[in-house]
């Protein structure tokens, strides 16, 4: 069974093909044949070893893939052999708020991940995914999804008539676009590539704003909106962005933290958020409760995720080197069978 794997230090010259001995379920666990995983910024972060610098050595790095069940372990009832099934992101994460412990289950460090031919997971740890979505879409759906499912609906509570202002094109920005405008809600999409906003445009944005020519970005979304501000703002660029996605939001609005594309450390002027009300909120991912309430509107909405690029398997490095590169809109695919 092969795998990549960081071996003794971190870096992308130090992903390396391994031959592992093919693993088998144990009592409540099932072993997944993974056809395709995707990749998120933190497995770039974790691969270069800013994410986690004491995470143990070797990891199997990637968080999200998805699969056939090809065993089950003694006890197992939730699937059965031959089911499409994805991992959740956090495995001891089922339902309810976050917890420390939680945070200890991800995949993809601290725990090995998805980017290998065999894996185990246990059980109460996948979802099956809808019918309508092949293995390398249903790959994009564990923390892209779920992230963006989770920040507008069960944390920001985004409604029908509702605008959103989406920071960037990558897989959550795209995700949350297309999930709000299955809501009904107005959509307003940033990118620094013309060629993008197009894109966004045809797949639902009312409004694109390029913030390369349009520095100032936040007095066009105030303009946008008759200087009022936008209902809720998915806010993925960080320390760079955060202050002026601040001054965009209107007063009593709803910003989600989920990237920190710029950076970690922000100076903030709090009145920005107490004086006018603004709800603060980070987002981590989300549990499989909420995994299974994206599923469902994505069945319902035949929703497909925007995927830019699929990497053999064996190619693995370059779509890391892709990702990094930050020229993809939407997803990157790792085919792995």
């Amino acid at each position: 069974m092969r795998a990549w794997q960081i071996q003794d230090r971190f870096g992308l010259d130090a992903l390396t093909l391994v031959e592992r001995e093919e693993p088998r379920p144990g009592p409540g666990q099932v072993a997944v044949q993974v056809r395709a995983t995707s990749l998120n910024y933190r497995d770039l972060l974790t691969v270069v070893g800013s994410y986690n610098p004491k995470q143990p050595l070797p990891l199997v790095p990637l968080s999200d893939g998805a699969g056939l069940v090809s065993a089950v372990g003694p006890g197992v009832t939730r699937v059965r052999e031959g089911d499409r099934v994805a991992g959740i992101f956090n495995q001891a994460w089922i339902s309810g708020p976050p917890r420390r412990e939680h945070v200890r289950s991800s995949l993809g460090g601290p725990l090995d991940g998805l980017l290998a031919e065999q894996v185990v997971l246990g059980a109460e740890g996948v979802v099956r995914v809808p019918e309508h979505l092949s293995l390398e879409e249903a790959a994009c759906l564990p923390c892209a999804g779920v992230t963006a499912w989770n920040a507008l609906v069960e944390q920001g509570g985004l409604t029908a008539g509702q605008t959103l202002l989406v920071l960037g094109t990558g897989g959550v920005a795209l995700f949350a676009l297309q999930l709000a405008r299955c809501l009904d809600a107005r959509v307003i999409v940033m990118s620094s590539s013309d060629a993008k906003l197009k894109r966004a445009r045809e797949l639902g944005a009312s409004e694109t704003v390029n913030y390369r020519t349009t520095p100032d970005w936040d007095r066009q979304v105030k303009e946008l909106t008759g200087g009022v501000g936008v209902d809720h703002v998915l806010e993925l660029g960080g320390a760079e962005t955060l202050p002026r996605s601040l001054r965009a939001v209107r007063v009593g609005g709803h910003v989600s933290l989920v990237g920190s594309l710029s950076g970690l450390e922000a100076t903030l002027n709090l009145a920005l958020v107490f004086m006018r009300g603004v709800r603060l909120q980070g987002v981590l991912v989300g549990s499989r409760d909420t995994f299974d309430a994206l599923n469902r509107v994505i069945s319902r909405y035949r929703l497909r995720p925007v995927i830019d690029r699929v990497f053999a398997f064996e190619d693995a490095p370059a779509a890391f080197e892709h990702l990094q590169s930050q020229g993809h809109l939407g997803k990157v695919v790792v085919r792995v069978a």
